[in-house]
């Protein structure tokens, strides 16, 4: 979808107050992240409120999420192409927790 890729990654205090929760912190999501040879940059995402200053400031032609949050981002479609993708079926970061015995 187009020539770099940069991901914008919850810190665990936004996370906090999305009240979610992650098996591993913001550095070690991170250091995952940038271990995978697509990804160009990783930057912290501390409020919804910074998205447009993030898409202006990386020069995004396209925000890319899930598709469980289908129509939340329209808003940014001002700004750049919003293109919602299908999770992985089968796949539920809510079961790796449970059977991991994390909250």
């Amino acid at each position: 979808m187009g020539d770099r890729l940069v991901v914008g990654l919850s810190t665990d205090e936004f996370n906090q107050g999305k009240h979610k929760s992650s098996l591993l912190n913001y550095e070690n999501r991170k250091a995952v992240l940038e271990s995978i040879r697509y990804v160009d940059e990783v930057f912290p995402e501390n409020s919804w409120e910074q998205m447009v200053d993030d898409i202006q400031r990386y020069g995004a032609s396209v925000f890319v999420m899930g598709d469980d949050w289908e129509g939340k981002f329209d808003f940014l479609s001002e700004y750049c192409e919003v293109v919602y993708l299908a999770r992985t079926e089968s796949i539920s970061s809510t079961e790796i927790k449970r059977s991991l015995g994390a909250s």
